[in-house]
């Protein structure tokens, strides 16, 4: 059909529009585009009723820029409606939105990792050290749980554990000293304790108070680390201490023991001791072969080998540390430890120099680093 036959059509088209309750303006507009578009396709597949197929398309035209005109004059009766400048309502939907994001249709890592990136404002390679993987397969696995939920509606909220499962990689993030998120977590950690009573919540903040308390001690002025048994204990929050006991033999009281119990009750024995010379390592290895049974951790059992080191001499840590994967992050730092302490200065300068190359962040590298000129600076030449 040539263009001005197709215009000879327009008259009535456009009546039909205005019967059916368009306004001219707008009708004439949609009329226009479905000529338009019939200019286009026609050539390659003439209607049999082009009268019809024109009506059709710019009654849709028409349509779709009432709908898009709404939408736009909606928009602006929001703004007007909008409360006036000043201090907004205290109300606080960040742990909601947490349940929301661990959403069911997740696997528990994929919910955890998805809201750490999400609304926990990790980056993914923080995540991805978090779970000891490389970035590239926490960039996978997050890019696959956004597409599980691109199509779900999130109204139904995840569970506990994986929630308590993002706070407290949120807290480990935070304390770290990269990103500071331990405050916001131990808030919402009390938001959660208060609204559930779990004894796994009151044991993670429980670990959190406790390990927070030690915060101010574990930096020297210059920035670098302090490890704990350098530590000015007298530099301890006493009052955030208190809590977490408190709140740890009330969790453990119900008989319902969980990781996070177990590391809080870890921590505390730290926090008990007066002194490091003090410290019930024999008390400490037990509660880490608790944790090992909840867990399976190979992080656990890292941890456990310097324990058994302290309570029964560095050749048990040894012992202990060999039976680890050698690619263990932290695993090198350990052993120099234990070879230190075993009175070989040559092997533990050496894993210490690995172990700094390995570091996840500046501050523990250069801690490494100073350790082992230490250690080779009293080397006999």
């Amino acid at each position: 059909m040539a263009e001005a036959q197709l215009r000879s059509l327009t008259p009535s088209v456009l009546a039909v529009l205005v019967r059916r309750g368009a306004d001219f303006a707008a009708a004439e507009d949609a009329v226009q585009e479905a000529l338009i578009e019939a200019v286009r396709t026609w050539p390659a597949d003439p209607p049999r009723e082009p009268k019809g197929w024109l009506v059709t398309v710019a009654w849709r035209r028409f349509l779709d820029a009432t709908r898009a005109d709404t939408a736009r004059r909606r928009r602006e009766d929001l703004v007007d409606e909008e409360p006036p400048p000043g201090p907004a309502p205290a109300a606080d939907d960040t742990l909601q939105l947490y349940f929301l994001c661990a959403h069911p249709s997740l696997t528990p890592s994929s919910a955890v990792a998805l809201t750490l990136r999400a609304v926990g404002g990790l980056t993914t390679r923080q995540i991805a050290r978090a779970y000891l993987v490389p970035e590239a397969t926490m960039a996978q696995r997050i890019s696959r749980a956004k597409r599980t939920v691109s199509g779900v509606r999130l109204d139904r909220p995840g569970d506990v554990a994986t929630v308590l499962r993002v706070l407290y990689l949120v807290f480990n993030e935070g304390y770290s000293g990269d990103v500071d998120l331990a405050a916001e977590a131990i808030r919402l950690t009390r938001q959660l304790a208060a609204a559930i009573d779990h004894p796994e919540v009151a044991g993670l903040l429980a670990l959190m108070l406790l390990h927070h308390a030690r915060r101010a001690s574990r930096t020297a002025p210059d920035g670098s680390l302090v490890p704990l048994a350098e530590q000015d204990r007298g530099r301890w929050d006493t009052v955030a201490i208190a809590e977490g006991i408190g709140i740890l033999h009330a969790a453990l009281a119900r008989d319902r023991l969980g990781e996070f119990q177990a590391q809080a009750a870890i921590a505390a024995l730290h926090a008990d001791a007066p002194t490091a010379g003090e410290t019930d390592w024999v008390q400490i290895v037990e509660w880490y072969d608790e944790l090992a049974r909840l867990t399976d951790s190979p992080v656990v059992r890292l941890n456990r080998a310097v324990a058994v080191g302290e309570a029964d001499g560095p050749r048990a840590g040894l012992a202990a540390l060999a039976e680890l994967d050698a690619s263990l992050p932290r695993h090198a730092a350990v052993a120099a430890y234990l070879h230190e302490r075993d009175g070989d200065p040559v092997t533990a300068a050496r894993l210490y120099a690995e172990a700094a190359r390995k570091a996840p962040n500046l501050a523990e590298r250069d801690h490494l680093t100073r350790r082992a000129a230490r250690l080779n600076a009293h080397r006999p030449r």
